[in-house]
């Protein structure tokens, strides 16, 4: 007897489910979601009182979905920023950071292609370590590196000459996660990915993605304290699709 296949949760859980992961992170939420929703109620319903007659009715009507909608969007951004102040600090932010990231048409991994310094497996054995994660995309690759500069920059070189072999002519990129002179911030590496602009067609990104794959790589924990994967709202949810 074959296992029934899993029960995909609806749009409403799916919000009550991030609301309670994100409220987790940020305890206010719930009354920075209260005053979105009436303040955008009010606004509407104010102009259709200043209309009066029948707008008045129809203002009222057309307020609440749009004070819930103004709910979801507030939840969202606070999220988000939520999840990447979790985030700073931690060994393996940039990797975290790129969570969701594939539903924009990007391959990225979460945990580091390649790493050196780390005194072993655990969290906390990777601290001073210089760790690299890899994004694939239709602007090419995207080398990020995380840690000490100077081991980053040494990492960084090395995974350029390996993706170079494997995928000659393909536009690679180099960054370095932090908040020092040219470095991206970790809050911005998911909006700066997808602002690049596509040089490649959808099918070269699948071959590139292929040969990438042979390349392997590591995996060490993300890291712990928070789930990028709860505490980042479903936009899919929010547009109701």
């Amino acid at each position: 007897m074959s296992d029934a296949p899993e029960k995909k949760p609806g749009r409403i859980a799916e919000i009550r489910q991030a609301y309670r992961a994100i409220k987790s992170l940020d305890p206010k939420l719930g009354w920075w979601m209260l005053g979105a929703a009436l303040l955008v109620a009010a606004i509407i319903i104010g102009i259709g009182a200043a209309f009066g007659g029948g707008w008045f009715v129809y203002s009222i009507i057309i307020s609440i979905p749009a004070a819930f909608l103004a709910a979801v969007i507030v939840m969202n951004r606070r999220g988000n920023t939520a999840m990447y102040k979790a985030l700073d600090g931690q060994v393996g932010a940039a990797g975290a950071a790129l969570t969701g990231i594939g539903r924009r048409g990007w391959y990225a991994t979460q945990e580091p292609v390649a790493l050196e310094g780390a005194r072993g497996t655990r969290a906390q054995d990777m601290a001073g370590a210089a760790m690299v994660f890899r994004a694939l995309g239709r602007p090419g690759v995207v080398l990020i590196g995380e840690g000490p500069p100077a081991r980053v920059t040494k990492l960084l070189k090395q995974e350029e000459k390996k993706v170079a072999r494997v995928a000659p002519g393909v536009p690679i990129h180099l960054w370095t996660a932090g908040d020092g002179a040219d470095q991206v911030p970790v809050k911005k590496l998911s909006g700066k990915l997808t602002r690049m602009r596509p040089v490649l067609t959808k099918a070269e990104v699948s071959v590139v993605n292929k040969r990438l794959k042979s390349l392997g790589g590591l995996k060490p924990p993300v890291p712990k304290g928070v789930d990028p994967t709860k505490a980042r709202m479903d936009r899919r949810a929010m547009r109701g699709k």
